[in-house]
Formats: structure tokens, C-alpha cells, sequence
């Protein structure tokens, strides 16, 4: 089979039907300083063979979080996943199968999503829970979304401290409908929502039944977001929320330098038709035999645009797959077991932290993640303690977040305060 190059007459023509004058029209949304004029920094050519060893060695600088002490959180967790879940997770019937379209030959993935959303379900305390999004910031900005349709309001309340990455997000999204205000403080009668991290990106945890009372006076639905879902093996089910989402990448999922990862969103059963995405049923056959279908399918490819409630066009199946798979190997007592594991390794770290001599802790609680003043930037602190070979945290001015898991020793702790006092 042969292409034939487009002539200037059939490029116009192109052109002219989807109501454009040039090509460069079709970019006019990207911003001028992205383009570049001249040729890219790079050799013109090498071979296979050369590539690969450049590849190789951009790779080896990198430095792994399994190669020291490591204490870098802020909504990505360095927990342990279980070989078994990988070696379930690349049987060929998962790594195959993408969208469950067809039910008859998809019984194994249908499944899968079904117990996924009865977990996250039962963890949040809602209803019900979808079948997936793609991470935590997207999922925050799909429950404002449907916050907004179903309060028909368009303005939104941020309630302490929300992380910096999913508000950015949250802004992008806003900024395609118009005059959307984004703001901190408590609801009114023309916010569609309020919207809380639980424990906030500094790590606190807020009581909110306050906050639920101002909601049900303004008529604004509480939304409640987690970044760190192995919290609620330990923290109360936030059934107080109308929806409650977030990232769930710490059960299951591997770091890997930033994604994929794993959004969930669960809600009020009443916010059903609402729900972003798409829902997998339990039901019977002809036979009486127990199946599952998607029963619920609101995205734009399966009903009308303008219908749709979400353009999130997957279902993160295979994230979802190893979230499902190593919570089953949990358990209910198994997942509190991991989240009370946690939270001592933080009460560990924090009393080491108050011995430091310029170190001020800033958290009166806290679940496995806390945050610390210095005398000085954090970020030079930070920069000095990887000669040290520690990855102290995430900077923020003169403070420094700190996250533990059920993979930080001891050892790795006496490390960060020895190199910290040096630095210091």
C-alpha cells in the first residue's frame, strides 16, 4: 500500500472544511514559548546501538527510593507491593484485555471492577464508587464537576490546606467554563461545593462536622479528598462527605517516578446519575447465573457529548486490577494492621524530629506524613542531604514534609536526623 503526499490544493481543501486558514490555526491554544523555531538540541542521527547506551546512562542517574533513606510523599507513597501482585497482574488475560465492552468474553475484568468499587466503597463509607479515573487530581476536578451539576452553582471553596498540584489542575479544568471563582474559605449559598484534604498536604487531620453543618445550611456538598488512602485503615470512613476521591496508588501500585497511578471516586447513591466515568454492575444471566456488565456508562464515547459527565475516556483497569489483587491479600485486618504499622513509624520519626536543635514540628496530628520548620530554605537542606545520600522530603519555603511508610527502618530514620544535624 502506497500514501501519497497531500497537495497544497487537498491541504487547503482540509483545511477549509474544518474552518481553519492555516495549519498553525490548529495550534493557536499552545502557548508561543512552547514552539521552537530551530532544530532541537540533539545529534542528527545515531544508531540503535548508541541510543540505548545514552538511554542507559540518562537511567543510572537516577536514584531509586530503595537505594537509601527516603522520605518524599506529598501524595505518592513509597509502599511495598507483593510479588504476588504483579506476577497476577501480568497474566495475559488482564495485560490484553483494555475495555470490557463486550461482558460475554470479559467476566475476569468486570469482576475485578466490581471489587474494586465495593472496596472503595467500603473504605470511604459511600454508596457507591466508579470504575476508576485517572489519578488524584483529575478525580478532585471530576467531583467538582459533578458538584456543580448538581447544584447548578459554579463557584467553589477550598478548606485548608489543599495539595498544590490537584488545585492547579482543578484550575486548569475551570478556566474552559467561564468565571469560575476558586477561593479559601467556608461555603455559601453560591458555592457548589467545599472542597477538604483529609489529612491535608501537610499532613493534619481536620475534624469536620463543623464544616458538614455550614454545607447543609448553604446547600454546598462536601468533598472530601485523599491522597494517602492507607489513612482510612486507621482514620474513621469520611462518611460525612457527599463525595469522597483521591489517588489510591499506595495500595498495589509502585511509585514509578510519577505514574500512572490510580483515582477513586465514591459518593451518595443519590449523585448515581451524576457519577463521572462509569460504573460495573453484579446481576444475573438467562441461565440465573451471577455476571457482571457495566451498567452505567456516561462518557462522552458512549452517549451524546452534551450528555456526557466526564471525557475521562479509561477505566485504569490494570491499576485498578493490582490495587484490587494486593487489598485482598490484606484484608480488613491486614489493611489496619499496614495503616497502625505507619502511623508508629511517624510518631517515631516526630520524636526523633523535637530533639533537633532549630527543627520545630508543626503538626498536632498526623497519620504518616508531617511537616517541619528550619532555620533555613528547606530546599538547599534538601539538596545538601542527597550528598548524604537521603531523600529528606518536599520543600515548601522554610518548611520540609516528611512521609514514612511500613518501608522506613530505624536506621533510615537515625540516618535523616544524624545528616540533619550536620546540615544543620
Amino acid at each position: 500500500m502506497r500514501y501519497l503526499p497531500l497537495s497544497d490544493t487537498n491541504r487547503q481543501e482540509m483545511l477549509q472544511a474544518i474552518g481553519v486558514k492555516s495549519v498553525k490555526d490548529l495550534f493557536k491554544d499552545v502557548p508561543a514559548q512552547a514552539f521552537v523555531d530551530e532544530l532541537v538540541n540533539l545529534p542528527n542521527q545515531k544508531s540503535e546501538l548508541e541510543v540505548e547506551r545514552i538511554m542507559a546512562g540518562y537511567a543510572n542517574q537516577n536514584r531509586a527510593a530503595g537505594d537509601g533513606p527516603f522520605f518524599l510523599g506529598a501524595g505518592c507513597y513509597n509502599h511495598h507491593v507483593p510479588a504476588s501482585v504483579d506476577y497476577i497482574i501480568q497474566r495475559s488475560e488482564f495485560l490484553t484485555a483494555y475495555t470490557p465492552y463486550q461482558p460475554e468474553i470479559a467476566q475476569g475484568t468486570l469482576q475485578v471492577i466490581f471489587e474494586f468499587q465495593s472496596m472503595i466503597a467500603a473504605l470511604t463509607g459511600q454508596d457507591i464508587a466508579n470504575a476508576s479515573m485517572y489519578d488524584g487530581a483529575t478525580s478532585t476536578t471530576e467531583a467538582a464537576l459533578m458538584a456543580q451539576r448538581v447544584t447548578r452553582r459554579r463557584h467553589i471553596k477550598l478548606h485548608g490546606a489543599l495539595h498544590p498540584d490537584y488545585k492547579e489542575v482543578l484550575e486548569s479544568y475551570m478556566r474552559n467554563f467561564g468565571d469560575v471563582d476558586i477561593a479559601e474559605g467556608v461555603p455559601t449559598e453560591q458555592d457548589a461545593c467545599v472542597i477538604v484534604q483529609v489529612p491535608d498536604f501537610y499532613g493534619n487531620i481536620h475534624t469536620l462536622e463543623s464544616l458538614r453543618k455550614q454545607c447543609d445550611e448553604t446547600g454546598a456538598l462536601l468533598i472530601i479528598v485523599v491522597t494517602e488512602i492507607v489513612s482510612l485503615g486507621l482514620l474513621p470512613a469520611p462518611k460525612i462527605a457527599d463525595v469522597v476521591c483521591g489517588e489510591a496508588q499506595s495500595i498495589g501500585n509502585a511509585m514509578n517516578y510519577g505514574g500512572p497511578h490510580l483515582g477513586f471516586f465514591a459518593a451518595k447513591e443519590k449523585y448515581l446519575r451524576q457519577l463521572p466515568g462509569r460504573l460495573c454492575g453484579e446481576t444475573v444471566d438467562a441461565d440465573g447465573k451471577r455476571g457482571f456488565v457495566l451498567t452505567l456508562n456516561t462518557r462522552e464515547q458512549h452517549i451524546r457529548r452534551e450528555k456526557a459527565t466526564s471525557n475521562i475516556c479509561t477505566n485504569q483497569g490494570l491499576c485498578a486490577l493490582a490495587f484490587t489483587v494486593h487489598m485482598a491479600l490484606l484484608g480488613e485486618e491486614g489493611f489496619k494492621r499496614l495503616a497502625r504499622i505507619n502511623h508508629a513509624k511517624a510518631c517515631e520519626l516526630a520524636d526523633a524530629l523535637e530533639k533537633v536543635k532549630g527543627v520545630k514540628l508543626l503538626n498536632k496530628t498526623f497519620f504518616n506524613e508531617l511537616t517541619i520548620e528550619l532555620p533555613k530554605p528547606a530546599q538547599g537542606i534538601v539538596e545538601a542531604l542527597v550528598d548524604e545520600n537521603v531523600i529528606a522530603g518536599y520543600a515548601v519555603a522554610n518548611k520540609l514534609i516528611l512521609a514514612v511508610t511500613e518501608m522506613t527502618t530505624t536506621a533510615d530514620i537515625e540516618h535523616l536526623i544524624q545528616s540533619l544535624e550536620a546540615v544543620l
